[in-house]
């Protein structure tokens, strides 16, 4: 049975003389499970919101949306709210109680389900995901991969026949979004619940996925399953960049055979067309070590008086004009620090110096004139205006000569407001904003959530050319990718302590969970390739060198 269809959907929004989705039409069947990916910006958020009659925003729609052959305004309130979930892409946004139980009642009320079976079916949830030690918590005490459980639990207590998900782990370490894909695989299984998912996270979500949308410029242009998609799209595509590690570097080394798309299929098959003798990246030249540009010895830092220690007995450098990522699980305290080196809290004891100055000794707003800018995760703190021009202008009048040489077009995204962008061209928007401060310290947190893969690359050019100004980045990441990419240094914090910090070559190829896609697939082979792009460059070189023996 057809669960969704969706046909010649076109969407614009007021003011705007382009569709920001045009002509889309695709089908899910009773137990898919889908995930939608494309560019930011292209149209993934708009797209999820129409087939979600609450969520549906104020535009001018064409073509038909049908939910179980029924088109989506004709359907009754009950099985609008109940049977269509959906997950939004920030955790925060969707709880609204203070109790982890009341959290899980609330749509069941909202739906006037009898209070007996309402109990039952909150202790039922409760152990299906585990949830039992959480019930009488305030969600706020909750890390951000417990909130996105409990916004999945409160959706499936109403057990929806399909699930709408944006972007749900886009604000997750790791362990915590790899957690949560098996999770809905196993809703998907059990319960055969249809799932479209939009993604930019897809090395975990593609082995799995039954069916892969590419939404290109506000379009549908491919929908079956990933690998006839991954088939029929060239390697050299933007979207391709995205992908999961497996198939970029079946690409980059020119293999043979079917294309992987996991790390065990591609250790399997990919592997053994290459390595058939142990080969080790030659080490990065270390750089020659600068002045400090942060100092923390000894910190300690809570939020309450009689509150645990977020921050405990850290000491960390971080050398002037360096790139450093900092990793580590959600609660860690990564964004306390960049708080405290930001000036928006202060640690009860130990040291802090930014630049050789102890940090209590910038007075009067020195710390942030043309010093420090910090660059929140939740880049909505930092709009305050009508449009996004009206932002720019807040911090320079000039802001046009001053950032063009930004590489994000940014010129569709003046006149709307900040809150109307997609979580992606809000990032630009806020990254555009801070750059405008000029300064000699940048804190970035979590700055690559809603990018896509080319964006991400637009992203670390903007990072490195700042650099070459003499710019010191301090970037707090869950994009593990991203750290072992373009980091001269990885940190990883742990309960408010630096436990390690080195190379990327180096840290991340003896870790097994904080470690990329890369390094798992030629862990054996390749010693220290920590991304794709280093193991194709030995797996090229490797078959040319058994070429030549043969």
């Amino acid at each position: 049975m057809v669960s969704l269809a969706v046909e010649h959907l076109t969407v614009t929004y007021p003011e705007c003389s382009a569709p920001v989705l045009h002509d889309v039409s695709f089908t899910l069947n009773e137990g898919e499970f889908a995930v939608i990916c494309g560019a930011t910006g292209c149209g993934k958020t708009t797209l999820l919101h129409m087939l979600k009659r609450e969520l549906t925003p104020l535009c001018t729609q064409t073509g038909t949306v049908y939910f179980r052959g029924t088109p989506l305004p004709e359907l009754d309130a009950r099985t609008a709210a109940g049977e269509i979930g959906f997950v939004m892409q920030h955790p925060e946004q969707q709880i609204v109680t203070d109790k982890v139980w009341h959290e899980l009642a609330f749509g069941l009320e909202n739906l006037g389900t009898p209070q007996e079976i309402m109990h039952r079916r909150i202790a039922e949830i409760a152990s299906y995901f585990g949830m039992e030690d959480w019930l009488s918590r305030d969600p706020s005490t909750l890390s951000g991969g417990q909130k996105q459980i409990l916004n999945l639990a409160s959706v499936m207590i109403m057990q929806p026949r399909l699930l709408l998900l944006d972007e749900p782990t886009a604000q997750l370490d790791p362990i915590a979004a790899a957690d949560f894909f098996t999770t809905l695989r196993r809703l998907n299984r059990d319960f055969s619940v249809t799932i479209l998912l939009a993604e930019h996270r897809l090395e975990e979500v593609i082995p799995q996925a039954d069916r892969l949308l590419i939404l290109d410029s506000g379009t549908v242009t491919h929908s079956d399953a990933p690998e006839r998609v991954l088939r029929q799209i060239a390697p050299d595509a933007p979207v391709m960049a995205g992908m999961p590690a497996a198939v970029r570097l079946y690409h980059a080394a020119r293999a043979e055979g079917e294309c992987p798309l996991s790390v065990n299929a591609a250790r399997n098959r990919l592997m053994p067309q290459f390595a058939r003798d142990t080969a080790e990246l030659p080490p990065r030249p270390v750089p020659e070590k600068t002045e400090p540009a942060v100092r923390m010895k000894e910190v300690f830092f809570r939020y309450e008086r009689h509150g645990r220690d977020v921050l405990s007995d850290l000491s960390m450098t971080v050398y002037c004009g360096e790139l450093f990522c900092l990793v580590g699980g959600n609660g860690a305290g990564k964004s306390t620090v960049l708080s405290v080196l930001a000036g928006l809290h202060r640690a009860y004891t130990g040291k802090t110096e930014i630049f050789g100055k102890r940090i209590q000794d910038y007075k009067y707003r020195t710390l942030h004139q043309q010093c420090v800018t910090l660059l929140p995760q939740d880049v909505q703190t930092v709009f305050l205006k009508n449009t996004v021009a009206e932002e720019l202008a807040e911090i320079s009048k000039h802001y046009r000569e001053e950032l063009h040489d930004f590489p994000f077009p940014l010129e569709p995204l003046l006149p709307q407001h900040p809150y109307d962008l997609s979580g992606g061209q809000q990032q630009i928007a806020a990254l555009a904003k801070v750059m405008l401060t000029h300064p000699r310290l940048l804190l970035l947190d979590e700055p690559t959530k809603g990018l896509d893969a080319v964006s991400k690359q637009q992203l670390a050019d903007v990072l490195h050319g700042l650099q070459q100004n003499g710019v010191t980045v301090l970037l707090v990441t869950h994009d593990i990718e991203f750290a072992a990419c373009h980091a001269d240094r990885c940190g990883f914090l742990s309960r408010g302590t630096l436990i390690s910090a080195d190379q990327p070559e180096r840290f991340f190829s003896e870790n097994a969970f904080y470690t990329t896609a890369a390094s798992r697939i030629s862990r054996g082979f390749y010693r220290n390739a920590v991304t794709v792009a280093q193991v194709a460059e030995l797996c090229r070189k490797n078959g040319r060198a058994k070429e030549a023996a043969l």
